[in-house]
């Protein structure tokens, strides 16, 4: 029997991209879009990729835990702001009920019992080392996500995230400071007693916690990801992830309730189990916003696979050829050599299918990379000596099979083959990749003339021309 995501998936793809659902417009819109995005994290979901980074990053945050919140600690404490440390934690664990108290009690006397200064040179690298590493996990489920095969460079990665670990504590305690000061201040308590202002003000001071969480989750769906997040994407994605952990806060807390039995069964261990089965739920949570993210940048990706975004091998081949056309397009107009991301803009495809072909078409020796950062591609021959059938030959034959066994068929499936390939020759001869770029920048120039010969006419002097030459 098929499991029910895998049963109404026909039925939701007939309803969300029929052509009665691309036609509406306006809200309907807007909410067709949320639905099939819903749609796709769902699929996601249900394959078990979010649900396998979620379990490698509670092992690496159980055991960078204690390193992170000592490094923090002790930037806060140089700050004079680390009496806000416990409370905070305490908030975030507040899921677990009633073993909140004593989870945070635990981790605070562990770090309290950290002592940076007597760890010595190695203790010290250790301990980077520890909390960069949880950086480094989450950069990885968000690029593959996103399908981005390059991590950042280690001096990147070196800098990055220790902005992220020293200067964000920093940053989220002083503005839960200010405004801890503001609403204490005896100018706000004056208008606390006005009724209007008062439930204002208590609305606001009930709404600082979820603007805090947007902003977090905003900046992580904007920073870790190694390639360009439009911030609207990124925001849609940190709508989605403040309210989904409210809501499973609140769930997890009415959950952490009923869980007498645990205690009786585990003993000390019940709240222990309670906190990883929390970071867990806190960790696909953060995972599926990125998803979401990902999906508002790339709504042409909302019906494929999320590992095979192509759909056919014809789809392959129109991607290969527009994606080397843009390529020497750009070299022959002078302009910088592209970025994955640049391609799949100019030839409106989805990132992954670009990224997947570039890949394939490295492999076959036709395209390079620069030491740039992002890469850009480049070819290893000029275009002019780059025929479109070998772009064509080596899509189609790379990657190649680990285990090379002889054809299927026989003499007339190679007699077939053999016709489709001098068919193929024949209606491609002598056209080089410079044909099909030189064809893009002409259209292209065609364009740029077309404007440019609207513009004049509409100029005010020809308008002028126009009134006295009737």
């Amino acid at each position: 029997m098929m499991p029910p995501p895998q049963m109404f998936a026909p039925f939701a793809v007939r309803r969300l991209w029929g052509p009665k659902a691309n036609s509406v417009a306006g809200w309907r819109r807007t909410g067709i879009q949320a639905l099939r995005i819903a749609y796709a994290v769902a699929r996601d979901n249900t394959t078990g990729r979010l649900g396998l980074h979620a379990a490698s990053l509670v092992y690496t945050s159980t055991l960078s835990l204690v390193p992170i919140l000592a490094l923090g600690f002790s930037v806060l404490k140089g700050f004079g702001i680390h009496y806000r440390f416990e409370p905070l934690l305490l908030q975030a664990l507040s899921p677990l009920g009633g073993q909140a108290s004593r989870v945070t009690d635990q981790i605070m006397e562990f770090v309290d019992k950290m002592d940076v200064g007597v760890l010595g040179v190695v203790g010290v690298a250790a301990l980077f080392y520890t909390a960069i590493s949880v950086v480094q996990k989450i950069e990885t489920a968000c690029n593959d996500i996103w399908h981005v095969g390059q991590a950042r460079p280690m001096t990147r990665k070196f800098t990055d995230y220790l902005s992220v670990l020293l200067i964000g504590p920093v940053l989220l305690f002083s503005a839960l400071g200010i405004v801890g000061s503001l609403i204490a201040s005896p100018t706000v308590q004056q208008l606390s007693a006005i009724p209007p202002l008062g439930l204002l003000i208590d609305t606001l001071g009930r709404l600082v916690p979820f603007l805090l969480l947007l902003c977090a989750f905003t900046f992580i769906y904007k920073f870790l990801p190694n390639t360009r997040v439009p911030l609207s994407s990124a925001f849609v994605g940190g709508v989605v992830g403040t309210v989904l952990w409210t809501i499973a806060g609140i769930a997890f807390a009415e959950f952490a309730k009923g869980t007498s039995s645990y205690e009786a069964i585990y003993s000390a261990l019940a709240s222990l189990i309670l906190f990883f089965l929390w970071l867990n739920v806190s960790w696909l949570v953060v995972l599926i916003g990125v998803d979401v993210s990902y999906y508002h940048a790339h709504p042409e990706s909302l019906l494929g696979g999320a590992d095979d975004p192509l759909i056919n091998n014809l789809g392959r081949e129109r991607v290969a050829l527009a994606a080397v056309g843009a390529i020497a397009a750009a070299q022959y107009k002078r302009q910088p050599a592209m970025t994955p991301d640049a391609i799949a803009d100019r030839i409106k495809a989805s990132p992954q299918a670009v990224s997947q072909i570039l890949e394939t078409l490295r492999s076959g020796g036709l395209l390079t990379t620069s030491a740039d950062d992002p890469p850009r591609w480049l070819s290893t021959r000029p275009f002019d000596a780059l025929p479109v059938k070998e772009v064509v030959d080596v899509v189609r034959n790379y990657p190649k099979p680990a285990h090379v066994s002889s054809p299927p068929g026989g003499a007339a499936v190679d007699d077939i083959e053999a016709r489709i390939e001098h068919a193929l020759a024949d209606a491609l001869d002598s056209t080089t990749v410079r044909d099909l770029a030189l064809d893009q920048t002409d259209k292209d120039a065609d364009a740029q003339i077309r404007r440019r010969s609207i513009a004049a006419r509409a100029t005010p002097a020809s308008i002028g021309a126009a009134a006295e030459n009737p």
